[in-house]
């Protein structure tokens, strides 16, 4: 059957609106990344002690948008790398810093206790969270948040171990609900353009 023009304009439009809503899903993963079934049961739910020495929870950061980090402080290399990003994000927030909380919960809480967070932390920046507790709060906290972490055996380690474990940043809304987790090795000024979009 020949199209008459009008049908092929019609076509065509149809075309590019498809084109359009490809090209708008590939350029902003960040809006369907909280629908893979990987990251599915990913919730916010916590009772940690900070380095301060205050019991907290989720509830305790309503209002604000989270940037949680699981890491230690004897980490040698992701860590610190990860915890100077997101310092790096506060710092360009600006007017915005209020609204976005970096938290790191460490992975090693027999010796990541509140004082050795707060000394760690302090090198950083002011406005970071660290959050520690119990081994089997930890793990209740990791498994809510579908994370892995492991004691490794290294002789040349502090206290002859390391810990292996996941290394993204997750982001969650105001209202504690998953958005998307930014892979190691995200920049801060691509976070910083992500969040600019939605704070």
């Amino acid at each position: 059957m020949k199209l008459t023009p009008l049908a092929k304009a019609l076509w065509a439009a149809v075309a590019l609106a498809g084109l359009g809503l490809l090209a708008l899903f590939l350029s902003q993963p960040a809006l369907f990344s909280n629908k893979d079934p990987m990251y599915a049961a990913i919730i916010a739910d916590f009772e940690l002690t900070n380095q301060h020495g205050q019991v907290v929870r989720e509830d305790d950061f309503a209002g604000r948008w989270m940037l949680i980090f699981f890491g230690y402080t004897n980490c040698p290399d992701v860590c610190p790398t990860t915890i100077a990003e997101m310092s790096a994000v506060l710092a360009g927030l600006g007017e915005n810093r209020d609204k976005v909380q970096p938290i790191m919960v460490t992975i090693d809480p027999a010796r990541d206790t509140p004082e050795v967070l707060a000394s760690y932390l302090g090198f950083f920046s002011p406005g970071l969270v660290g959050l520690t507790g119990t081994a089997e709060q930890i793990e209740a906290t990791s498994d809510s948040f579908n994370i892995f972490y492991a004691r490794t055996n290294e002789p040349d380690a502090p206290d002859g171990y390391s810990m292996s474990h996941s290394s993204s940043v997750y982001l969650f809304d105001p209202r504690g609900a998953y958005i998307r987790n930014y892979q190691y090795g995200t920049s801060a000024e691509t976070i910083l353009d992500d969040l600019a979009g939605r704070i």
